[in-house]
């Protein structure tokens, strides 16, 4: 039952000796253009010629025109190479060029990449600008909370019943995990359970979100991704980048309202200053990466949920964001004039200072640089821009419930399910002063979120969705880091923690470490560029750290170390049910007892104790917020 670390080496070191692999097609760059121009006239937005529709990647593949990773077995290749007449697509203008061809069976090979929220299909919905405060519906059966009143109308109206309540004990797990990142110790856990209270669930809600030193160590998770903050890479040894840990910790810790939060990081002082200087990268780069566009393409998606990314160096082809757009923003942190460059060319004009949505307000493009982001930071948070609000419950929506009111998060003028929900979100954060802990306090006290999870069977088609309750959520790698080290005793007691962060004797969190090799493959990103959401998924790498990786492999030897410690000469049974208690939240069943006393071994042994780590830990049911 042992595990061996040897395979990930194995497997590490043949990687080194193989052919560095081609780039992957772009689809917005490389497939995107070539489906305009060649198919979309006839299967796309309404038309849709021999049932094939490409608005989305989910209709195409429905449609059946393509396998994704087999495009000898795709339809659509066969006939985009046919020299039958009839038979070859398109069936007007020249056949498609051999380059063409061979970015479409390379695009199919790598499984049919597609922008995230793109379709064909035109929208009828123009997401708003301003705040609008929703009617809330009548409160039924006791259902007061405003989320669960917009819900219960929502889900009548689409015919869905509410999902069942969680027990308290799985409440409990599911709302420590996500307020502030930890499981409950079997002691709290079972004070918990046996309140007879019937306020206890706003209480324990309270109580976590009150743990001010918790809550910051687990949200830095969050705000690092979306800031791109981390505590070594690319930038920070020459100078090209800079840190803004200090800042961002006591910004959680101390709960800063959120309008406050945005203005400081685009007024900054100089410890919060690192977001909006971006990346100065080595040597030269491409014109759309220079840090003016970097400053642009940050702004817009981590506040406004607007992708500026495609119109840093054209119009964009997935949405209608123009190239002066995206310069706009840009121009308004620029230390002298910005040249505007098209495809990596200068096209010999000059950008000028301007908010993506000018309605709101303008920039003085003669004032300097500390004026023009004070302007900016005025017009992001004064409270007729409903979109800045919007964009942070939709995120938090996200983290807690596993799918945002808007999907994708970083596109929010995509329609919501729920408008009314979404709306009300926004005015409820500005109505409490911008408080997100408060946001958090809403959605989580409502009984729609105290519900069972439901996974999606499939992933819906663009407008598809319907909400029938909470998806299951993947820990996090700092997440499943600090549930390993709490259940085996084996955080860090010590480490480089940033300026201002004392923790004293108690263990270090996962959030205030430098990534190693496991925390990557786990999914934590090398934030050089802002990350939204994290991958669902197990991959093939995370699969083989978990399984024989040597760092993991180590821990849990270490673990079961300190479980004998721990429980010195206590009955196997009493350990069995302790590490279930820990991990899990429940106790194991009279079958799981049986299975984990058979890896313990009589005389129980510490190469059995990890090996019954190593089980419990490889279970969904740990490492899923279900």
């Amino acid at each position: 039952m042992r595990r061996h670390p040897g395979p990930t080496a194995l497997l590490a070191t043949l990687a080194l000796a193989l052919p560095a692999a081609a780039a992957p097609v772009d689809f917005a760059h490389d497939v995107l253009p070539l489906l305009k121009a060649r198919c979309a006239s006839c299967h796309t937005n309404g038309k849709y010629k021999g049932s094939v529709s490409m608005d989305t990647r989910e209709a195409l593949v429905k449609s059946k025109a393509v396998v994704p990773g087999k495009s000898g077995d795709s339809p659509l290749l066969k006939r985009v190479t046919s020299q039958e007449p009839g038979e070859r697509m398109p069936p007007i203008g020249a056949a498609l060029t051999e380059k063409e061809v061979a970015v479409l069976r390379a695009w199919i090979d790598e499984g049919v990449a597609w922008q995230e929220g793109f379709s064909f299909a035109k929208k009828g919905y123009v997401a708003p600008l301003k705040p609008r405060r929703p009617d809330l519906p009548p409160a039924r059966d006791g259902r007061t909370n405003p989320v669960d009143r917009i819900l219960d109308a929502y889900w009548e109206k689409n015919k869905v019943a509410a999902p069942p309540p969680l027990d308290d004990a799985a409440f409990y797990r599911r709302v420590a995990l996500d307020l502030v990142g930890l499981v409950p110790t079997p002691g709290d856990l079972d004070v918990f359970v046996a309140d007879p209270a019937a306020d206890k669930r706003t209480k324990l809600v309270r109580r976590l979100l009150d743990d001010k030193r918790a809550y910051a160590e687990h949200w830095l998770t969050f705000w690092n991704d979306l800031l791109r903050n981390d505590y070594q890479g690319t930038g920070y040894i020459d100078g090209g980048r800079k840190q803004i840990t200090d800042w961002l910790y006591k910004a959680l810790h101390d709960n800063k309202p959120y309008d406050r939060f945005v203005r400081e990081l685009i007024t900054p002082s100089a410890e919060a200053e690192g977001f909006i200087k971006g990346i100065k990268w080595r040597g030269v780069v491409n014109a759309s990466q220079v840090v003016e566009l970097q400053f642009a393409q940050n702004v817009g998606q981590v506040f406004l949920g607007v992708n500026l990314k495609c119109a840093s160096c054209h119009d964009s082809f997935i949405d209608d964001w123009k190239l002066t757009d995206a310069y706009g923003l840009a121009a308004v942190i620029a230390d002298k004039p910005l040249e505007i460059h098209r495809c990596d060319k200068p096209i010999g004009a000059t950008a000028k200072p301007a908010f993506p949505f000018p309605e709101l307000g303008t920039i003085d493009a003669g004032k300097p640089k500390t004026e023009r982001l004070q302007r900016l930071a005025e017009i992001l948070t004064q409270p007729d821009n409903g979109r800045l609000t919007r964009t942070v419950v939709n995120r938090l929506w996200q983290r807690l419930m596993g799918r945002g009111v808007v999907h994708p998060v970083d596109v929010m003028s995509n329609e919501p399910w729920s408008a009314d929900l979404l709306d009300f979100l926004a005015v409820h954060l500005a109505d409490n002063g911008h408080d997100l802990k408060k946001a958090l306090e809403l959605i989580v006290t409502s009984r729609a979120y105290q519900s069972a999870s439901v996974p999606l069977a499939r992933e819906p088609e663009a407008g598809d969705y319907i909400f029938r309750g909470p998806l299951p959520k993947r820990l996090t790698a700092e997440q499943f880091l600090d549930a390993v080290w709490r259940v085996t005793d084996t955080a860090p007691k010590a480490t480089n923690l940033p300026k201002g962060i004392d923790r004293g004797p108690e263990p270090v969190r996962a959030a205030l470490v430098v990534a190693d090799p496991l925390m990557r493959s786990l999914g934590r990103p090398n934030r050089e560029q802002v990350v939204t959401t994290r991958p669902d998924d197990l991959s093939t790498l995370q699969a083989l750290d978990l399984s024989n990786g040597r760092i993991f492999a180590e821990l849990l030897d270490r673990g079961a170390k300190n479980l004998r410690k721990r429980h010195g000469d206590a009955a196997p049974e009493v350990v069995v049910a302790e590490v279930y208690r820990a991990a899990l939240s429940r106790r194991p069943t009279a079958k799981e007892t049986a299975t984990a006393l058979g890896f313990l071994g009589a005389p129980m042994t510490d190469d059995g104790l990890s090996d019954l780590l190593w089980a419990v830990f490889l279970q969904p049911e740990f490492q899923f917020v279900r």
